[in-house]
């Protein structure tokens, strides 16, 4: 009978400290599962990656299985209900979590109840111990406020794959194009994890072919809209991408967004960021 090891946690970004507890799965000779939510209703702060994209990057790190619960099913389980409802659903060899990690009603469940748990169930027990950037415990809300401070380079070093937005190309207003720098035009998913605004390199994937891109990230000032938007001139493409989903991963932040005074210092900006990009990629 297929053996489980059941990896514990929202993992949310998939970032160095959720990587420490996957491997703990993944490396102990029983079939892999990643045990997690697609969203929970009180989450404040907005999400790091769509259950979509966490589903994606669990996989691609090595787990051979996710599991999302739905969080109104078993938000009312006591720690020992949940526990149960797990060992029902697989046959149970080792399980592994964070040093921090809470389940059950009320969050009432921790890692000593657990361990407690297996060790009566003759189940093994891996709990990861904190991880750190520095001083810095390393965590989803430690990166969210890097994003907000636009330091894309020690969130994308945590995250290892990056951040990015994944979404429907929009019709814009197709004022880039007669100014010789067409853009794409997305909306910035409302369950993201917000981003400091201004201008952005990023990476954009279209049609399965990556492009270095110069992106706006906010509402357009000058040209304001009424939702945050993210608006990419994608160097080197010259397709139309309408109606197709595209990712965009952020790769540095260059300039705060601002209101420029005229059509042509707008203009003249995203040349000099796109020049940047060019020499810089």
């Amino acid at each position: 009978m297929q053996k489980y090891a059941i990896a514990l946690g929202m993992f949310d970004g998939v970032h160095k400290g959720h990587k420490a507890v996957l491997m703990g799965a993944i490396n102990s000779g029983y079939k892999s599962v990643a045990v997690t939510f697609s969203s929970i209703p009180f989450k404040k702060g907005g999400v790091l990656n769509s259950a979509k994209e966490k589903k994606q990057k669990l996989l691609n790190f090595g787990i051979d299985e996710v599991l999302f619960l739905e969080f109104s099913e078993v938000c009312n389980l006591s720690p020992e209900e949940f526990l149960n409802y797990l060992a029902k659903k697989y046959n149970v060899a080792k399980i592994c979590c964070g040093f921090n990690y809470r389940f059950g009603k009320m969050a009432a469940g921790d890692t000593a109840f657990l361990k407690e748990w297996c060790t009566a169930k003759n189940i093994e027990f891996f709990e990861c111990p904190e991880v750190l950037y520095g001083e810095q415990t390393v965590s989803s809300t430690y990166i969210k406020g890097l994003l907000l401070n636009g330091d894309l380079e020690t969130a994308n070093l945590l995250l290892e794959d990056g951040f990015s937005i994944t979404a429907k190309v929009q019709k814009g207003d197709a004022r880039g194009r007669t100014w010789g720098f067409p853009t794409i035009n997305q909306r910035y998913p409302e369950t993201k994890a917000p981003v400091k605004r201004g201008v952005y390199h990023t990476v954009v994937t279209i049609d399965g072919k990556t492009y270095n891109a110069v992106t706006n990230i906010g509402v357009r000032p000058t040209y304001e809209t009424e939702y945050v938007s993210a608006e990419s001139y994608v160097l080197d493409y010259d397709g139309n991408a309408y109606d197709k989903e595209v990712e965009t991963k952020l790769v540095s932040f260059l300039r705060e967004e601002k209101k420029f005074s005229s059509k042509e210092e707008l203009i003249k900006a995203i040349g000099n960021d796109a020049e940047y990009v060019k020499k810089h990629s």
